[in-house]
């Protein structure tokens, strides 16, 4: 089964904007990987201020070539691909890594269609 990686990442209220324009930035680096399957941003809402940045990999050495490689290299230069940003500090204060694996999964049921 695969995977899951969960990066919390504690992100001050003056940083959130700046953390997800550097997502956006860089949107499709990590789909090309070899054993990637899933990739969300999930910002806060309520209760805490931290995003979870959630992937989802084949095999944990899918993961750690990631890390090794594509990954390593998009965060050169403090987080900041290009340097376009003003600044060049982590948009994050702290950061967590979870690993967990996939042991039960589901999704939405085929909806019947009607026979109008």
């Amino acid at each position: 089964m695969s995977i899951v990686k969960i990066n919390a990442l504690t992100v001050p209220a003056e940083q959130r904007e700046v953390l997800e324009r550097r997502f956006a930035s860089r949107a499709g680096v990590v789909e090309g990987s070899d054993g990637f399957e899933w990739f969300e941003l999930l910002r806060p809402l309520e209760g805490t201020d931290r995003y979870l940045v959630y992937t989802r990999w084949r095999d944990e050495a899918a993961f750690q070539a990631w890390m090794e490689g594509p990954m390593k290299a998009a965060h050169r230069g403090g987080g900041e691909e290009g340097g376009a940003e003003g600044g060049r500090r982590p948009a994050a204060s702290d950061s967590t890594v979870w690993t967990f694996e996939v042991v039960q999964q589901a999704g939405p049921k085929p909806r019947e269609e009607s026979g109008e």
